[in-house]
């Protein structure tokens, strides 16, 4: 009888060594945390309100707090001090800008409300604006309701962009009899004949832009958005034909801004140079045809660095806020000056820029699971060939990997054990293995596989023909959360935003994993992470201990995600927190916007859950009139399902 003793495959333990400078090396936080956030001397992620603070709050400790209030994760944190140090931040960058080159005018900043609708954000934003008569840009009917009800201070801007019906347009000029600025920007043909109609109809006039398609190029994910075939904007002959209509229609007072877009994230200043320079020379040319210019709206397109790199890569910028600005005003002023005219208010729409930063996106960990090769200690019986060339592949590299041997051995062995089991594979399909074999050859495969990859280094793992033994390893972490309602960028367009454990930083990450949700849908999972520039599908991970909560963080989190999350497999939004970081660094929770129970996902579906409910109880009876049912277990089953609608779609403990 042959026998072989093989014990089972223990990992790799955690180095007792590992300090919070390795953290930072392996999550990159001191470069893409822009000082908000970083790991205190407990391990934890803690995070400050503004840049270079001495004040700072522990966020794992925080979550726990909030669990003894009965605010489970997922949630998002969103912190106030920082949503206002980004809007300082802006006006403070623009303010030093136009000082440095003498500009003649302001800057005076709007916020893109399809970014973040929400409430609470919304009145904060206007509310720390306020000293700069900071407004609103919106693009529909809705948004521009929530535009004129939320905005009271009368200096501030109402842009008005999207598409533009009778009633849109008739709004806007209306409410410029309220005491209210709203500037209607004319991004269509068509748009024309409705404004000159509305004015003839209400015998008010409105303010007025025009978007221009520029024909600089953009970069990035957005750069297919501009140009000649963009969405929005009026060509160079539209914009004559459009000048032409409004003077004879004596509307060309009313023409106040030149606005334009070049697409969302640009990471490459000189793309933004580019645009700026020829809207700048459109606007002066605009003057010198008979239309008293005031405003000039920049758009979006700020970037906010994801990776801490500082360079045009997709998940950075190479440029500053403070270089943005000084491009900015320096642009305008020159073409101005060469020509003449007067400088004029500068505007923004840097939704991104400002609003990112402040939402982080907390979730748990429900359990791991990765490839087995749990291998038995003996055999009674005699083995296949093939499951005796694993065994002694199996037994070289527990050799050679405990020496100092050439690399191409290993990768010998690992290519005969990955043909061992492929040859394993084929006898099973014809009958000459059974599942119990079957078994055992996948289990001996992947304890080669470990064996390898527990014993070499970094570098010589990451050799072409070795890398897939990562890939193959790595554990699966089940989050409590949905891809699709809450980070709906990392599925739909591939957005990568940093992801870190809050805690457990004074221990060696030595897993390798990736993240999958709650939805029934192989898309919804996270499978690739920032590194130091480069994109990885696999991110380091602490073992879950258990009964205790594992804790992740997804960050610069705040622009869109909420805007675009969808309701799949119906999970609903999670808890929502504002917090203000107090100078003691307490911390005082200032809103709390709870989740969806499952009633209220099902109302928006036009579900009844009381009918919903009525009809479960009628199969109940039914059941207890065919004996298959008690009185007893009805009842429970109907208390379950009414408590159940009352709680989260989430997970609980």
């Amino acid at each position: 009888l042959l026998r072989h003793k093989l014990t089972n495959f223990e990992p790799k333990k955690s180095n007792k060594y590992w300090t919070i400078e390795n953290s930072i090396a392996t999550y990159n936080i001191d470069k893409w945390g822009d000082k908000y956030f970083s790991i205190n001397s407990e391990g934890n992620i803690s995070v400050s309100p503004e840049k270079n603070s001495a004040k700072k709050i522990d966020l794992c400790k925080l979550v726990k707090e909030l669990k003894s209030r009965e605010i489970n994760p997922p949630l998002i944190i969103r912190f106030n001090d920082i949503l206002k140090d980004r809007i300082n931040a802006l006006h403070d960058s623009f303010l030093k800008a136009i000082k440095t080159y003498k500009y003649k005018n302001i800057y005076q900043g709007v916020f893109p409300v399809k970014c973040n609708q929400q409430k609470n954000v919304l009145e904060k934003i206007i509310e720390f604006g306020s000293q700069w008569n900071f407004g609103l840009e919106v693009g529909s009917k809705s948004e521009l309701l929530i535009g004129l009800a939320l905005l009271q201070n009368q200096n501030s801007l109402l842009i008005c962009n999207g598409y533009k019906d009778k009633k849109y347009i008739e709004v806007a000029t209306l409410a410029r009899k309220l005491g209210k600025k709203p500037i209607i920007v004319i991004e269509q043909r068509d748009e024309v004949k409705r404004i000159i109609k509305a004015v003839q109809n209400l015998k008010a006039t409105p303010l007025l832009g025009i978007r221009a398609k520029l024909s600089s190029k953009s970069s990035g994910r957005w750069s297919k958005s501009v140009g000649d075939n963009s969405k929005f904007g009026l060509s160079i002959p539209e914009i004559m034909s459009t000048i032409k209509e409004l003077k004879e229609a004596n509307l060309i007072n009313e023409m106040k801004l030149l606005h334009f877009h070049i697409g969302s994230q640009i990471s490459d200043i000189a793309v933004i140079k580019d645009a700026l320079q020829e809207a700048s020379q459109i606007y002066v040319e605009l003057c010198k045809l008979g239309a008293p210019m005031q405003y000039i709206d920049v758009g979006g397109g700020l970037g906010i660095d994801f990776d801490g790199t500082k360079t045009s890569s997709s998940t950075s910028t190479n440029y500053s806020l403070q270089n943005y600005a000084n491009d900015v005003i320096a642009t305008i002023k020159d073409s101005c000056e060469l020509n003449n005219i007067e400088h004029p208010t500068v505007i923004s729409e840097s939704g991104r820029a400002i609003i990112s930063h402040c939402s982080v996106l907390i979730f748990n960990v429900l359990g791991t699971s990765q490839i087995s090769s749990q291998i038995k200690t003996s055999h009674t019986k005699p083995q296949s060939l093939i499951i005796e060339n694993l065994i002694e592949t199996l037994n070289q590299l527990k050799i050679l990997t405990k020496k100092k041997v050439n690399l191409s051995e290993i990768i010998e062995l690992w290519n005969d054990a990955k043909k061992f089991k492929e040859d394993c594979l084929v006898a099973f399909r014809l009958g000459f293995l059974n599942l119990e074999e079957r078994a055992h050859a996948e289990e001996l495969t992947w304890s080669c596989a470990k064996e390898i990859a527990y014993n070499l280094n970094n570098d010589e793992i990451t050799h072409p023909d070795l890398y897939e033994i990562t890939e193959t390893l790595a554990s699966t972490y089940y989050a409590n959360l949905s891809i699709f309602k809450s980070i709906p960028d990392s599925w739909a367009i591939n957005q990568i935003f940093p992801t870190i454990p809050i805690h457990r930083h004074l221990e060696e990450p030595f897993c390798k994993g990736n993240f999958a949700d709650l939805t029934c849908d192989s898309d919804g999972k996270i499978n690739s992470f920032i590194d130091n520039g480069k994109i990885k599908s696999l991110l380091n991970l602490h073992k879950p201990e258990p009964n205790k909560d594992y804790l992740i963080g997804i960050f610069m989190t705040g622009a869109y995600q909420e805007a675009l999350g969808n309701f799949h497999n119906l999970f609903g939004n999670t808890n929502v927190i504002h917090i203000d970081i107090n100078q003691d660094n307490s911390y005082k929770v200032k809103n709390i916007i709870k989740e969806d129970s499952k009633a209220e996902i099902l109302q928006l579906l036009d579900y009844d859950s009381d009918s919903l409910v009525e009809s479960i109880r009628i199969n109940t009876e039914s059941a207890i009139d065919q004996k298959q049912l008690t009185i007893e277990e009805a009842r429970k089953l109907i208390d379950q399902i009414e408590i159940s609608l009352r709680n989260s779609s989430y997970l609980s403990e």
